[in-house]
């Protein structure tokens, strides 16, 4: 993952920070790839059939990128960390925008069994584990964004230690903590 040259996507999302909105245009092409990699992996986890595909993911989540001001931009490791965030929002948004065409029939469901190792209900609506991920985020946010890079974005535990600017031991244990946390929550 993260194909783009570091110091070409660091310099562009500085220029976005310091409000060159043409620097976003000049960003995306960088970092494409990557973002369609995150798709792919969020994707995994949705049921058969789902009605998103990979590229409109990012699509929208490019338009997300387009309305967000004020951002101090850090580095490239901020960026997809934010983009974990973005893709768990615009999937939340999709699941619920398909219940409500569909008056609650439950369309949107996650075998999450397979990303988290735990046994958990079949069929488990993504609002359900969106409402959960927000308690355990209120709680403990760090581990809530150890759930969104490694489930949401399909990161490794490096790969996410890199963008939590922490140690894999602290990734494996917060994800070992989070998966446990979330199963108990979801069965209640």
């Amino acid at each position: 993952m993260w194909d783009a040259m570091p110091g070409d996507v660091t310099n562009l999302l500085m220029r976005w920070g310091d409000g060159d909105r043409a620097a976003v245009a000049d960003l995306l092409p960088l970092v494409y790839g990557d973002l369609l990699a995150m798709a792919r992996s969020s994707l995994r986890n949705e049921r058969p059939g789902h009605t998103l595909q990979c590229t409109a993911l990012v699509h929208e989540a490019y338009l997300r990128f387009e309305q967000m001001h004020g951002i101090r931009w850090q580095n490239r490791a901020q960026f997809f960390s934010v983009a974990a965030r973005v893709l768990r929002h615009v999937l939340v948004d999709h699941a619920r925008e398909r219940r409500s065409l569909k008056r609650g029939s439950g369309i949107a469901n996650l075998p999450l069994d397979q990303a988290l190792t735990v046994p958990v209900p079949d069929h488990l609506p993504l609002e359900d584990l969106d409402r959960s991920l927000q308690k355990l985020a209120q709680s403990d946010p760090r581990k809530a964004q150890v759930v969104e890079l490694r489930y949401f974005a399909g990161l490794s535990i490096e790969e996410s230690a890199e963008v939590m600017q922490c140690s894999s031991m602290t990734v494996k244990r917060d994800w070992a903590f989070a998966k446990a946390w979330l199963y108990r929550d979801l069965r209640m």
